[in-house]
């Protein structure tokens, strides 16, 4: 995986651990951020492996039907970051 897509990772986790310390935020959603940044963080899987498994993760997330409309904006907003890597 190359230096640039390694920066683009750091930087979508630095926005998940944002989006994690927001008090409004169902603590379900914090849990599944959580394993979404365990499989980023992996370094035994390629990088487009990762991506997509975030993906997978974040996309359970956001069909949570009892999601406030709010958090499940700041949730695609990561999966738009995450898609354009």
């Amino acid at each position: 995986m190359t230096m640039a897509i390694n920066d683009d990772i750091k930087m979508l986790i630095s926005s998940i651990e944002e989006v994690q310390t927001d008090n409004t935020m169902p603590r379900n959603v914090k849990e599944k951020l959580s394993e979404v940044v365990i499989i980023l963080n992996a370094e035994d899987a390629e990088g487009s492996l990762r991506i997509n498994k975030a993906l997978d993760k974040i996309e359970e997330i956001v069909d949570d039907t009892n999601l406030q409309p709010y958090a499940r904006t700041q949730i695609w907003n990561l999966a738009s970051i995450l898609e354009s890597l």
